[in-house]
């Protein structure tokens, strides 16, 4: 068996392992259950593929994402290592014949999602390989206390039943100790070492800020920085938006989200990672298994969820060592709307029993019946039969597929998507000379923005409210559209599929996992009140507040973070007087930005900024609509 720094350095070229990658090693050479948690960079990867090559026979990785199985099995194929992937949407024959070549074809590495894990066929494949270590990725999504929790992920212990005796290897770069907890507990992992490596960036500076024009500071940074930058929007419609004011500065981007097509998003990516753009402006859909060490900036222009999620994207800035920087940028609004989004929208036992009982209604359902049935589902439909708020019945159906009473497909929450493929000039003149469809062009023309850049995702029953047709009207029309070459449609009739779990008792069903929801419902808010004590909390380091909520408790100041620098600069009690006063002799005259209170100014802005909270604090001055200053 050749030594783990021989593999490294023969497939990896490195001499020596990042911290903790040699210890987990060795760990799992001596076939020990091991629980790995390392940061953002910290190479995860090679924590399992240096032992599965070190040994006879075949290691089965389990991943969240199929770009990432992609990513990491094409990596391993130009290092000359055999690996392969079984992705969606492929016939049994051809599931078949990668499977053979898995128990056959000398691979050593299979990658599976964990809904293809489900499948009996690879079940008893498995079953049949020599396998030499499991290792399970993104180990959190097990979790339902996790961020990123995927149910289907909790069938992952089926391969404990089927290799009692190869070690496994759960790996993440974010679980707070509850998590870890919980995943040992899910995975059966038998006194599991659980080895875990700071979280502490030394080069990464966390940057909190309260900023009105949030365009404006990106602008001013990015034209001092030759670095990549990604910044984080909540949106589709945000992304094209931002992008597009980015180029117009004379800032090059691309827009990134789910709903492109996959080569739109590999085009992008590869110009992003070659430096041919600077930014990428993203939903959460973009940076999971993508490598690229030059991001100087990771902007977050809307309050994130968790610190879990938070951490991870803030994460993929600096991963080449260099000084870089995470930065949310927040105003009042913000905080508003992450309570009306995460929290207002919760749905309580009551609200949930009422979903429920009309989901069962609406698919006909006898009470004690419905166990495995499934059924198609049109969501819109579904909500407007019943009169049900779309966010809180949403949020409701993924609450009852965590705690296990239906299962959702993946099309869940999908919308007809399109995109017009010829200019907006050929497009007015199209719809003039085809009238019968002209009112529906127009009406999307002005529901929906960046329909000329990128697929966008439209909603076909709102389409024909709107217009006051029918939604076959709309339909037909949308296709004729499609025949002649206007536009490219991928139409869903149906939101998704829902499996119902367990027989239909009302009542019964929801009060058994009551306890469950009351408790997921509490972690969501302890999850969002955790953003705003982070947002909030300018007396402790920004770097030990984030992995001090991850159970590292003993770090030390960065220096470098918004905390520690403004400590350093912080203005004396004669300075606040100071500004305090240019800054109310200023606003005497008119409501002012603190965009414009800086340029007019002498001071450093984050003196400014400092007094300015002062004042409000004092309640001497106030914010409008507009976000500017006013005296009180």
């Amino acid at each position: 068996m050749k030594k783990p720094i021989q593999i490294l350095e023969d497939y990896w070229g490195h001499h020596q392992f990042l911290s903790r990658q040699e210890e987990i090693i060795s760990t799992v050479l001596d076939g020990r259950d091991t629980v790995a948690l390392l940061p953002t960079g910290g190479g995860k990867s090679v924590c399992f593929q240096v032992p599965a090559l070190a040994k006879e026979g075949i290691c089965i990785v389990i991943s969240p994402l199929v770009a990432l199985m992609t990513d990491q099995v094409n990596s391993l194929k130009k290092k000359g290592i055999k690996a392969l992937c079984i992705p969606g949407g492929i016939s049994y024959q051809d599931l078949n014949a990668l499977l053979d070549n898995a128990l056959y074809g000398t691979y050593k590495f299979l990658y599976l999602s964990p809904e293809r894990l489900q499948q009996e066929l690879v079940q008893n494949c498995i079953k049949q390989m020599n396998v030499n270590l499991i290792a399970i990725d993104e180990a959190h999504c097990i979790s339902q206390w996790g961020n990123d929790f995927r149910p289907a992920y909790k069938n992952c212990n089926i391969l404990r039943t089927l290799l009692p005796l190869v070690p496994m290897i759960a790996l993440t770069a974010s679980a707070t100790p509850e998590v870890v907890a919980d995943t040992v507990l899910q995975l059966k992992l038998e006194t599991p070492a659980i080895i875990k490596s700071s979280f502490v960036r030394k080069n990464l500076s966390y940057q909190v800020h309260y900023q009105e024009d949030k365009l404006y500071r990106i602008e001013q940074l990015l034209k001092k920085s030759n670095g990549s930058a990604i910044i984080y929007v909540r949106s589709r419609k945000n992304t094209v938006e931002i992008s597009q004011q980015l180029n117009s500065l004379g800032i090059s981007s691309h827009f990134f989200h789910g709903g492109i097509s996959s080569e739109d998003k590999n085009t992008r990516l590869e110009e992003w990672l070659q430096g041919k753009k600077q930014v990428m402006v993203a939903t959460n859909a973009f940076g999971m298994g993508i490598d690229n060490p030059n991001v100087s900036y990771v902007f977050h222009t809307q309050l994130p969820e968790s610190i879990e999620s938070y951490f991870q994207e803030a994460g993929r800035a600096g991963r080449d060592g260099n000084y870089s920087s995470a930065m949310i940028l927040y105003n009042d609004y913000d905080k508003i709307l992450i309570k009306k989004q995460f929290l207002d929208s919760r749905p309580t036992t009551h609200q949930l029993k009422t979903i429920y009982r009309s989901l069962s209604n609406y698919f006909q359902i006898s009470y004690g019946e419905g166990a495995f049935t499934t059924n198609s589902f049109n969501y819109v439909a579904f909500c407007k039969h019943y009169q049900l708020n779309t966010l809180l019945t949403y949020n409701g159906l993924t609450a009852l597929e965590r705690l296990g009473i239906i299962q959702l497909s993946k099309q869940f929450g999908r919308k007809s998507v399109l995109k017009f493929k010829i200019s907006s000039d050929k497009l007015i003149s199209y719809l003039e000379q085809n009238p019968t469809i002209s009112l529906i062009g127009k009406t999307i023309l002005r529901m929906y923005g960046g329909v000329f850049e990128s697929e966008t995702s439209v909603k076909i029953e709102l389409i024909a409210s709107k217009t006051g047709q029918s939604v076959a009207t709309v339909i037909n029309a949308l296709e004729k559209m499609e025949q002649e070459g206007v536009l490219d449609l991928k139409l869903f009739h149906t939101d998704a599929s829902i499996t119902f779990i367990v027989p239909r008792e009302d009542d019964k069903t929801i009060n058994s996992v009551s306890k469950a929801l009351e408790a997921l419902n509490h972690k969501k808010e302890s999850e969002v009140n955790a953003v705003l004590n982070y947002i909030n909390n300018d007396a402790v380091c920004k770097s030990v507040q984030l992995v001090g909520y991850f159970g590292e408790k003993s770090a030390e100041n960065c220096g470098i973070c918004s905390v520690c620098a403004s400590q350093k600069s912080s203005p004396s009690k004669k300075e606040i007087q100071l500004i305090s006063e240019k800054i109310l002799l200023l606003l005497e005259e008119r409501e002012l930005s603190s965009r414009i209170l800086s340029e007019k100014l002498t001071f450093t802005e984050s003196k400014i900024v400092i007094v300015l909270r002062h004042l409000q604090d004092v309640e001497k001055i106030r914010v409008n609509t507009k976000n500017e200053y006013f005296l009180n």
